[in-house]
């Protein structure tokens, strides 16, 4: 005779409970908060790495022209004849961010000023980011 008191046996459930559901979400939680700023950060560098780099070639433009032609240019017109590519932005400005450039014939140190992406003195041949703070570069 059968028995009919015994319970049917339970198949095993697949799936995730709601305590390892929680866990798995406050993880990924942490990973973003630690990870976000890294990755906003990083664009910041890649900007004022990017303008860093045209100062260089702006640099190395200039000293070309006085190599070949015994003088610093006048211009940004004169500059732009030794570059091979458009005259670089500024990057980093919260100036004009259109390729401009200030020409002043001071001879002294430069610093930052007016709405130029880049200010160039003629006289000595310097040449700088114009943006406060990145003089030095």
């Amino acid at each position: 005779m059968k028995n009919n008191n015994t319970k049917p046996s339970r198949k095993p459930q697949n799936g995730f409970t709601l305590v390892e559901l929680v866990v798995v979400i406050l993880v990924l939680g942490i990973i973003a908060a630690v990870a976000a700023p890294k990755l906003f950060d990083t664009a910041t560098n890649a900007r004022i790495n990017s303008t860093k780099q045209s100062l260089v070639v702006l640099r190395d433009s200039i000293e070309l022209y006085k190599s070949t032609n015994g003088s610093y240019p006048a211009d940004k017109t004169a500059i732009e004849t030794m570059l091979k590519s458009p005259f670089p932005t500024n990057q980093i400005s919260a100036a004009a961010n259109d390729a401009s450039l200030a020409v002043v014939t001071a001879g002294t140190a430069l610093s930052a000023s007016g709405v130029q992406d880049w200010r160039y003195d003629s006289t000595t041949g310097e040449i700088i980011i114009n943006t406060t703070g990145y003089d030095g570069f």
